[in-house]
């Protein structure tokens, strides 16, 4: 008997261990009518000296610095006895407080009003919690486990939905602070459909104007979606506590996003609910599940550990959210969900991005990734210029993606869904974080070709040379053309109209507009001797010139006058279109080469 009696105290003595350790906090909802939430933290064991708590200024998934403190008010602090401590404010986001016991209880209001992955939103309908945005922690102590409860007996039909550990008495675990940051948190009267894979369970948890049935068979879409996936990786990952949650709200005055986490994701969506909606809400599905293994476990370096001061700087943004992005629409293609045709509007649109602006012209997928920390949902009042200087990471590296799927297939009757595999056992699976050389590394392995990995890698992930995507997508039976032979083009864009006046935007680098020395602040007044006070009255001057034309442009730049030449260019965009479409012979070696790329991986 002595070993149980031994064994027992001593999980006794672990768990009384870690009771002292926990930073606790209990959330109620008094006033969610108007945004707010009431938030206490009791933090035990605090070290003799300055007590330094602050809010976060990033969160998982995102990549761009965000103030979340600027929602926090009525910052308190007491002492085991209940006494008021003094607080003092060293910045916007920072609390500290000098004098203190063992055991400090702070409480604070939060306002949330904006639902998205990001933010926090309270309401009379449901508590949506991004955990960055909620609460307020202790610095330096990161280890210490987190417990939180939450107080709303008086809402009616509301459920905690998160990948937190579910303890007793409505008590959610943590196990450290990364981790606590990591897991959204939806209270909502919602359904859930589930289902088991092997040993785990997926669920979809839908906060949204359906019935049960809708969720169900949505569920079930969302099952084919995540089949495909896991076809692509070749297993699932094993989540923790054997559960992985789909948070899903749906309302069209939310804000809208997608945003992954370990074991879970949340997908806001602005429909007026998942019926009749269903295909064009499968994306974020897909997108974000794939985060699972890319991203989640297949992680780069740059982002170990995640920094919750500042934002973290990474290199490999153009795998870890472009191939997420490549993957995501190519899945819904094989699971049934879109057409060749839909697919080939996708390719579409990545292959003008990379090929068209003025950022993939200069910058490397590796310096488009760098800038995320500005881009990702940051918030700037001033003027940038994005425009010609940035190119999404997500669609600069999906347009990588597609050049590297095709390649493989093309040249060494490999895969990308090869690459995928051997990226996650040797990084992924084992949750080693990798770097840009260690990617090289891997397809230099699979291909058996250093000499081709170091030439993609150099070219086409530090360099900003192109693909031939015409050459590469011909394989499958695409032809990549020109959207519209022999039209004019000014690079104007669409033109804000108010008041009959014709705003100009923010014009890109050579395009034709540019090279005139049109840009923001000009208003258009004439083209080629026609006032312009519409759309319709540029259109009709643009169609009826030849690419190689000049006209006189006049135009008002802050109350002058000014007039300039407008040579018109030919219009850049592209199409892709399948060849059988345009009257060409889709030949068996084509429609081979489509087929395994673009139907069902799963083995039957």
């Amino acid at each position: 008997m002595k070993q149980p009696l031994l064994a027992i105290s001593l999980f006794l003595a672990s768990f009384s261990i870690r009771a002292q350790q926990e930073i606790s906090y209990e959330l109620s909802f008094p006033n969610a009518i108007h945004h707010e939430a009431e938030i206490t933290m009791r933090i035990p064991n605090v070290p003799n000296g300055l007590l330094n708590v602050r809010m976060s200024r990033a969160s998982p998934g995102r990549y761009a610095t965000h103030e979340f403190g600027k929602n926090l008010y009525y910052f308190k602090a007491f002492d085991e006895q209940g006494k008021r401590l003094v607080v003092q404010q060293p910045a916007g986001d920072e609390y500290t407080i000098p004098n203190h016991g063992s055991t400090v209880k702070i409480t604070y209001t939060l306002f949330g009003n904006w639902m998205d992955g990001t933010y926090a939103g309270f309401d009379e309908t449901h508590a949506h919690m991004n955990i960055p945005a909620t609460f307020a922690f202790p610095i330096g102590m990161d280890k210490r486990p987190r417990t939180v409860k939450f107080n709303y007996r008086e809402k009616q039909n509301w459920k905690v939905a998160t990948q937190l550990k579910p303890l007793e008495n409505g008590v959610y675990y943590a196990p450290n602070f990364q981790y606590f940051m990591d897991s959204p948190i939806e209270l909502a009267a919602y359904h859930t459909a589930s289902w088991h894979v092997k040993n785990q369970t997926i669920h979809v948890v839908s906060h949204s104007k359906d019935d049960q049935k809708t969720v169900d068979n949505y569920a079930e879409m969302v099952k084919k979606v995540v089949d495909e996936q896991i076809a692509v990786w070749g297993e699932l990952p094993s989540f923790d506590y054997g559960n992985y949650y789909f948070l899903h709200d749906v309302y069209p005055d939310y804000a809208g996003d997608g945003m992954e986490h370990r074991n879970s994701t949340v997908i806001v969506q602005r429909t007026p609910k998942i019926s009749g909606y269903e295909a064009n809400l499968l994306g974020t599905f897909s997108h974000e599940f794939f985060h699972s293994w890319n991203v989640e476990r297949l992680r780069p370096k740059t982002l170990e550990p995640f920094n919750f001061e500042h934002s973290n700087v990474s290199d490999e943004l153009w795998l870890a959210e472009g191939f997420t992005q490549y993957y995501g629409n190519l899945l819904l293609t094989r699971a049934g969900f879109r057409t060749v045709d839909n697919a080939a509007q996708t390719f579409n649109g990545i292959i003008n991005t990379v090929l068209n602006s003025p950022g993939a012209k200069n910058f490397s997928p590796i310096q488009a990734s760098r800038y995320a920390v500005y881009a990702d949902a940051g918030v700037a009042i001033d003027q940038t210029n994005k425009g010609n200087i940035f190119t999404s990471y997500y669609t600069y590296g999906a347009s990588v993606a597609l050049a590297l799927d095709l390649r493989l297939r093309a040249d060494f009757k490999l895969t990308l869904d090869d690459y995928m595999r051997a990226l996650w056992k040797s990084y992924g699976k084992p949750e080693i974080p990798y770097t840009v050389s260690d990617l090289e590394k891997a397809l230099a392995l699979l291909t058996k070709n250093t000499l081709f990995a170091a030439d993609f890698f150099k070219k086409f992930v530090y360099g900003t040379e192109k693909n031939d995507y015409a050459s590469l997508l011909l394989n499958a039976g695409f032809v990549l053309r020109k959207a519209v032979q022999d039209k004019a083009y000014t690079g104007l864009g669409r033109l804000t109209f108010e008041d009959g006046k014709a705003a100009i935007g923010q014009t890109t680098i050579g395009s034709p507009a540019y090279a005139a020395g049109l840009d923001f602040g000009g208003t258009l007044l004439t083209a080629d001797g026609v006032e312009i006070k519409d759309q319709a009255a540029l259109n009709k001057v643009t169609e009826a010139h030849q690419p190689g034309d000049a006209i006189t442009i006049t135009y008002s730049y802050y109350g002058e006058e000014k007039k300039t030449t407008l040579t018109f260019s030919e219009n850049p965009m592209l199409e892709v279109v399948a060849i059988e479409k345009i009257g060409g012979a889709l030949t068996p070696s084509m429609q081979n080469f489509r087929d395994k790329w673009l139907s069902t991986q799963i083995k039957k």
